[in-house]
């Protein structure tokens, strides 16, 4: 590994191990699901529309929270319906075809983001997770989320890889609060001085510098983008604390 004192190393999960698919095909998705069809122009119209106003988790932040919303917004990652209640609010700022009977569209695009189909891993994450587990170093991955993401990574192969997961919704304490990174280093039984964190925000994932463990970034980056971002977790060069 580059820092050659790490002995566990702690991961982000959205923009760092996987990404979120684009709010276009997150958008058709949910539609499909109620049974709503749309011209193409339109749904990129309205997908479009989403993204700006923050509505896909793991995609983009607002362009501008609601005043009604920052109080919810600041705390969403603490407990599910937190995060269920402020992602949905933002989606309610695009008006979107609702069908004749049925869910809520709102509502089932919220349920779509927590799919496995709607995350693909970063190509290198396999190979760095694995190389990772042949040098015998534990994994932790270390979340902002509402939701569970475990079954994410059964589906995609990843979870073989991972020996610990802290997700802030079910400990009720977010990044960056050194907090949650003493949780993760303590699952792993390694001090934070010999943990490395790496992540896409500076801001969260820099928190876990407070405790003293290495900090590595990698860019938010669409999966195609970003081919081996990771890869520099493994190597003897590693830079970007």
């Amino acid at each position: 590994m580059g820092d050659a004192a790490a002995e566990a190393v702690l991961f982000d999960f959205s923009g760092t191990l996987m990404r979120v698919e684009p709010a276009a095909s997150w958008l058709r998705a949910g539609l499909e699901r109620v049974g709503v069809r749309l011209p193409a122009g339109e749904t990129g119209r309205l997908a479009a529309a989403l993204d700006a106003a923050g509505a896909l988790p793991g995609g983009r932040a607002p362009d501008v929270v609601p005043p009604g919303l920052a109080g919810l917004w600041a705390v969403r990652d603490r407990d599910a319906d937190s995060h269920r209640a402020v992602y949905t609010a933002l989606a309610r700022r695009v008006p979107l075809p609702q069908p004749q009977s049925g869910p809520d569209v709102y509502d089932v695009l919220y349920d779509r983001h927590r799919e496995p189909a709607a995350w693909q891993p970063y190509p290198d994450a396999a190979d760095v997770l694995r190389g990772l587990r042949e040098r015998g170093v534990p994994v932790a991955v270390v979340s902002n989320i509402g939701w569970d993401v475990r079954p994410v990574f059964r589906a995609h192969g990843l979870d073989e890889f991972v020996d610990a997961y802290v997700l802030s919704f079910e400990h009720g304490v977010q990044k960056p609060a050194p907090g949650i990174f003493a949780m993760a280093c303590d699952a792993l039984g390694v001090p934070p001085m010999r943990a490395l964190m790496v992540g896409d925000d500076r801001r969260a994932d820099g928190g876990a510098a407070a405790l003293g463990c290495a900090v590595h970034f990698v860019e938010h980056l669409p999966v195609e983008r970003r081919p081996d971002g990771l890869r520099p977790v493994l190597s003897p060069a590693r830079g970007g604390r």
